[in-house]
């Protein structure tokens, strides 16, 4: 009896609820499977660094900034920008551009450890690479003007010193970085000293000699120091800036009658040896290695030359993209593509040599996004990039 009840009450309760409307379905999201399809439509075969990550956030992880201002609050552009795109660094400069009786980013050491702290609280993983150009000499940010020590001798006169002393003056500046929160050093300068005439290598006392095997000696102890402290390291002017005559902060300079093979031997030795962290591309021009482009926009010196002959496979940053070598010839949409293209991993917008050339973080990405749209960006090269860079932070 009670079976009979209990069949009528649930067919009248089935019959009753014919035609009542049912809540909608919330919209499935889509399978990983059916994105990674579509990503390896567009050309990569890697997978993909991070599921879910932004286009936008994916094109922020290949740039470094310059940006104004001593501080970076919750709400300020450059807090901004770092977390909406995730923004591979920051590089500060003390001289401000704009207003020369004004600090740019650099005023005192307290000043620059809160600068820095606020920065890294803006990135998604606090591991901002906040950059400086600090080799000694006439090239460092951190000036005695401004509490920090200050006095680190130029390339050409460490030589002089008993390697014990050269361990120890590294060593103080990469504490000195690190005790402010700056992790990643623009230096050293790897180019030989070849060209009596060089102003921006050999004049300034930049270069430690012209012989590849004391070179890469002095620079080794320095990316040492550098790493005994948490900081990275870029060694520079790939493929060699110190045989040139002029300076590509101010146009284009052709090195194809001047530079010598020998140029290669320091990054070849330190890369056997595994002490580079980072490489810094050139704005030179060289026929005999590429008849169209400069070494940072060719992807004949970088893909062909670095990774395949020299068989460096880490991050490859470029010099300042704003600087006239770059800036006057190209403009800025055949500078991103090309810089990509070419096999750089960051791509570095100083922000510093001219207010003209400045430009925002948002303008950059856009103009990435429109290229890959029309096919002339491949996703590819942004995706392996961004997979160096992963490699990269985890040395931080």
């Amino acid at each position: 009896m009670k079976k009979n009840i209990f069949l009528v009450v649930s067919i009248i309760v089935l019959i009753s609820c014919i035609g009542c409307k049912t809540e909608p379905k919330p919209t499935p999201k889509p399978k990983k499977e059916s994105i990674q399809k579509v990503i390896e439509q567009r050309g990569v075969a890697e997978p993909l660094v991070e599921f879910g990550k932004s286009l936008d956030k994916k094109i922020g992880s290949m740039l470094m900034v310059g940006f104004m201002g001593t501080t970076a609050p919750q709400g300020s552009q450059i807090c901004e920008d770092i977390s909406k795109y995730n923004l591979a660094g920051v590089i500060l400069f003390d001289v401000n551009p704009v207003n020369h009786s004004e600090p740019k980013n650099i005023d005192n050491k307290e000043q620059v450890r809160l600068l820095t702290e606020q920065l890294q609280a803006c990135s998604n993983d606090g591991k901002l690479l906040i950059a400086v150009d600090q080799e000694g000499g006439r090239v460092q940010r951190l000036k005695s003007k401004y509490g920090f020590y200050g006095k680190f001798p130029r390339a050409k006169d460490v030589r002089k010193k008993s390697e014990a002393q050269i361990q120890s003056e590294y060593f103080k500046m990469a504490e000195e970085l690190s005790s402010v929160g700056i992790n990643y050093n623009l230096a050293p300068v790897v180019d030989l000293a070849i060209n009596k005439r060089n102003r921006v290598i050999y004049k300034l006392g930049r270069s430690f000699g012209s012989k590849p095997e004391d070179v890469a000696k002095y620079s080794e102890i320095f990316i040492s120091a550098m790493r005994s402290n948490g900081v990275l390291s870029a060694v520079k002017h790939f493929p060699g800036h110190g045989s040139s005559l002029g300076d590509t902060h101010k146009g284009f300079v052709d090195v194809t009658n001047l530079w010598q093979r020998k140029e290669l031997e320091p990054y070849r030795i330190l890369s056997e040896r595994g002490a580079i962290d980072t490489v810094m591309v050139a704005h030179v021009f060289n026929r005999k290695i590429d008849a169209e482009y400069p070494a940072t926009l060719s992807a004949k010196t970088i893909k062909g030359l670095l990774r395949n002959d020299i068989g460096f496979d880490g991050v490859v940053i470029t010099d300042d993209l704003q600087m006239g070598a770059i800036n006057n010839r190209y403009g800025l949409r055949n500078t991103l593509k090309l810089a990509i293209g070419a096999g750089n991993d960051i791509l570095l917008f100083g922000n510093q040599l001219s207010v003209r050339s400045m430009v925002s973080t948002q303008n950059l990405v856009d103009t990435v996004k429109e290229m890959i749209d029309s096919g002339e960006v491949n996703l590819a090269d942004i995706e392996k990039s961004n997979q160096r860079m992963e490699i990269l932070k985890q040395g931080i």
